[in-house]
């Protein structure tokens, strides 16, 4: 082979391995800035019923459907709530039955494919719940933002923005409770959400633009009649929580600072995301690269970052993590409330998956959260 043909041949051989490496990056990195509300995230395993009888049903066995507490169990079509682990029922070898409380939507059937989820109500407030509540539309930076308001007697109100994987339903969780301590809720839908407008690029980015849409919220309530906000947020709702009550021009309106799942590192987040899609170890760092890429993403270290935000936040926040969390590891969340013990508490809840904090003990997070919330209202 001649010399120019062969280095032409190497070009050719180095260009097209490193715009392989590109689209494996940018693959790679989808598992994260695109992740679709309500669908299950890729760590979550599909399990297979495989029976149900009255108050019960029968999954797969894994750790995940061994988990402690209450959960949505979502299929295509399907929504129910499932309770703790029957101990006393008979299991067999390659199963775990579970209580089921009810069948919120469609049906469940032996061989269906479901995830758990931490959604455990199907609808809005008033059909899963039966409470009243307004559906309305706050003017946000891209559009309106869908948004249900729950009505309450007090001046403060708590405005609820979810996370990876989920939906505005999420929140639904803790609206009872809410609703019982008499605060008014705005239940937020922001950009990439059913219904809301989309980001130009398409991407998530990790509650790093996406506080603006919470921003826009406290000012719709700030116009309605709101006296403060009490920011609650779960996983990038949480970060979108944090960046709101540290950058906001109306920060000092925001009086208390829930989160819970907390991504405080998004570089961590994204690799546990892209290799729960079977990324090999070698493309995680080009999966870094091409969020940041992509995004804008900040790349500099996420305790500096930290620091730099906590140095601004003047609120009391509550921290609800756990050491299970896989996505959002809770090194970070322990690593703020050690650095602000004047501010940040933190609540441990053992064996909680992402996100699911209140599946895994809705009794001990509630009063918690009623602990927390008191001087606030």
């Amino acid at each position: 082979m001649r010399p120019v043909t062969a280095t032409a041949a190497a070009v050719t051989a180095a260009l097209a391995a490193g715009a392989a490496s590109v689209a494996a990056g940018r693959y790679a990195s989808d598992a994260a800035l695109k992740a679709p509300p309500g669908r299950p995230l890729p760590t979550e395993p599909r399990l297979t019923v495989h029976s149900t009888a009255a108050g019960r049903v029968a999954l797969t066995r894994a750790l995940a459907s061994q988990r402690p507490g209450t959960y949505g169990l979502a299929g295509e079509g399907t929504h129910a709530v499932v309770g703790p682990v029957l101990n006393h029922a008979t299991h067999s070898a390659d199963t775990v039955v579970r209580r089921l409380e009810r069948v919120t939507h469609g049906t469940l059937e032996p061989r269906d494919k479901v995830w758990l989820t931490p959604n455990v109500h199907f609808g809005d407030p008033g059909t899963a719940l039966g409470l009243e509540h307004l559906d309305i539309e706050i003017p946000g930076e891209l559009g309106a933002l869908p948004a249900w308001f729950v009505p309450g007697a007090r001046s403060t109100w708590v405005i609820t923005a979810h996370g990876l994987g989920t939906t505005r339903e999420h929140p639904l969780n803790v609206l009872p409770f809410l609703h019982r301590q008499q605060f008014p809720v705005l239940d937020l839908a922001y950009r990439g959400d059913p219904g809301a407008p989309r980001p130009q690029d398409g991407l998530g980015h990790l509650g790093e633009t996406e506080w603006r849409d919470l921003d826009a919220a406290i000012r719709y309530a700030l116009r309605e009649g709101a006296e403060n906000v009490v920011l609650y947020g779960w996983s990038t709702g949480a970060t979108m929580a944090l960046r709101a009550a540290t950058r906001s021009a109306l920060r000092d309106r925001v009086s208390g600072l829930v989160m819970d799942s907390p991504v405080l590192d998004w570089q961590t987040t994204l690799r546990a995301l892209a290799t729960a899609r079977r990324t090999p170890g070698a493309l995680l760092p080009l999966a870094v690269r091409a969020a940041q890429g992509r995004t804008g993403l900040h790349g500099i270290p996420t305790h500096e970052a930290e620091a730099a935000g906590l140095t601004r936040l003047t609120v009391p926040a509550l921290i609800l993590h756990g050491p299970a969390d896989t996505i959002a590891p809770w090194t970070p969340s322990r690593r703020l409330a050690a650095h602000r013990p004047d501010l940040v508490t933190l609540h441990q809840v053992p064996e909680a998956p992402h996100g699911a904090m209140w599946n895994a003990d809705p009794t001990t997070y509630e009063e918690t959260l009623r602990r927390f919330l008191t001087p606030l209202m």
